[in-house]
């Protein structure tokens, strides 16, 4: 039997309808579906989807198992390399990395690793599979700073490894971007992270909540004063960036952080609860990227009639193919080749509406994109009470600025090998966002990773 060269297509819910509720869009396979989506793998020996995974999960190994309805095995297959495979599955982009690389995606379309990688996470927690923690204990304490994907990765992989680590997270909840910066309706906060926080916790991992570390204690004091013999910071890029346009301090102005934030901690999605959030009726989101989609597509749940306007042509739009799709069939307006000059404002201080300018693409520019050019003479204003600007973030400056002997970059942040996540202060590591700035959830757990083996060696030769 020839084998298929597409994708076994995966279930979602009606875009009419999912647009009104913030339950999960794509419903992911069942076992027949998975069964089958597995068997399109080639099991390639020199496989090099599993290079194109930033935490090297054995692939084909996993899916040879899904083939064979082993699907604990193929829970344990990928426990080895990932501590978040629910999470990776619905939040990675899969299409630029190891599917990226599959085979079967030269003439065909490539096996839908993510899906099957959320399937064998998500049969293992209805099955109750749990990790197993190490037998042997190290006598060597970790502090990790961030309870996020970089965070939670490198704190399970020391925990496999015998080392006592504590997480210290400055929200009330742990999960960092996992919890408040991804839609609910992406990634379930119960079922998936939430389970995921508790499965690094059932390898040792503690974590305690609310302690800032700049202000409750600082990095030097958690190695003098608190007995740590390492330090590994995945606190993430928090610090929104605006494009220093008039009219920036309206009313009904806000960081896509912040709106996802208080959506997001604060159950705003939720009719019973009482959340302070700004429910605009026509809502502007500026910027193209995955959070910029996130909280358009937030803002139309909320029952706003929203827009994103982005500056370059759809070919360029830094978000997922996925989600842009899935935005334009729930009904997102899309102002493409369209940059924002001034916010307008009312008498009363609040958001009325948003100046605009069309443009066209030039040479390209540092980044390799073609640079943006204002069409001359072709202002126009779009009608809006709320405007979210989602223009990318950097890390807040309090850690290195609290933290002696740790060297930043221009953008403030921390500079670390990439290799091995050393930075310029001895026993200290750091990963993810803190160092690169805002990027994906899969690359912070990359860092992780990358730095675990870091610690591990620095604390197995002093």
């Amino acid at each position: 039997m020839a084998r298929r060269m597409e994708k076994v297509p995966v279930r979602e819910q009606d875009a009419k309808v999912r647009a009104t509720n913030f339950a999960e869009v794509c419903l992911g396979y069942n076992e027949e579906e998975a069964v089958s989506e597995a068997e399109r793998c080639l099991n390639c020996k020199n496989a090099k989807c599993i290079t194109g995974c930033p935490v090297l999960i054995d692939i084909p190994a996993f899916i040879e198992e899904v083939k064979g309805e082993n699907f604990e095995k193929a829970a344990a297959v990928i426990g080895e390399a990932s501590a978040l495979p629910a999470v990776c599955g619905r939040v990675c982009p899969q299409e630029s990395q190891c599917e990226g690389r599959c085979i079967m995606g030269i003439k065909g379309e490539p096996v839908s690793i993510g899906k099957l990688e959320r399937f064998v996470a998500d049969w293992a927690r209805d099955n109750h599979i749990e990790p197993i923690p190490a037998k042997e204990k190290k006598d060597k304490k970790v502090a990790v700073i961030g309870s996020g994907p970089a965070g939670l990765t490198c704190a399970g992989d020391l925990a496999k490894m015998g080392y006592d680590v504590t997480i210290f997270e400055a929200l009330h909840e742990p999960g960092g971007v996992l919890v408040y910066g991804i839609p609910e309706f992406r990634l379930p906060k119960v079922s998936v992270v939430a389970h995921e926080v508790e499965n690094v916790k059932k390898l040792g991992v503690k974590i305690e909540t609310n302690v800032v570390i700049g202000k409750s204690t600082t990095i030097d004091e958690l190695i003098t004063e608190e007995g740590f013999d390492a330090v590994f910071i995945g606190s993430g890029a928090g610090l929104p960036k605006f494009m220093g346009i008039p009219g920036e301090q309206a009313n009904g102005v806000f960081s896509a952080n912040e709106f996802l934030t208080r959506n997001n901690l604060m159950k705003a999605f939720l009719d019973d609860y009482d959340t302070p959030i700004q429910r605009g009726k026509k809502v502007a989101v500026i910027g193209g990227g995955n959070v910029a989609m996130d909280a358009a597509r937030t803002a139309l749940r909320l029952g706003a009639e929203t827009y994103i306007v982005y500056r370059r042509s759809e070919n360029e739009l830094p978000a997922r193919v996925e989600e842009v799709h899935h935005a334009k069939e729930e009904g997102i307006h899309f102002h493409l080749l369209t940059n924002p000059t001034e916010i307008l404002v009312d008498d009363n201080g609040w958001v009325r509406g948003l100046k605009c300018v069309k443009m066209e693409l030039g040479e390209p520019d540092e980044s390799g994109r073609r640079r943006p050019v204002v069409i001359p003479g072709s202002e126009y204003e779009i009608e809006v009470d709320t405007v979210i600007m989602s223009l990318g973030t950097s890390p807040n400056p309090l850690i290195s600025a609290t933290t002696e002997g740790l060297d930043v970059n221009k953008w403030q942040c921390i500079m670390a090998d990439e290799t091995n996540g050393m930075t310029s202060k001895e026993g200290v590591y750091a990963g993810g966002d803190a160092v690169s700035g805002a990027a994906t959830v899969i690359l912070a757990m990359g860092a992780g990773k990358a730095a675990a083996t870091g610690i591990d060696r620095y604390l197995s030769s002093n």
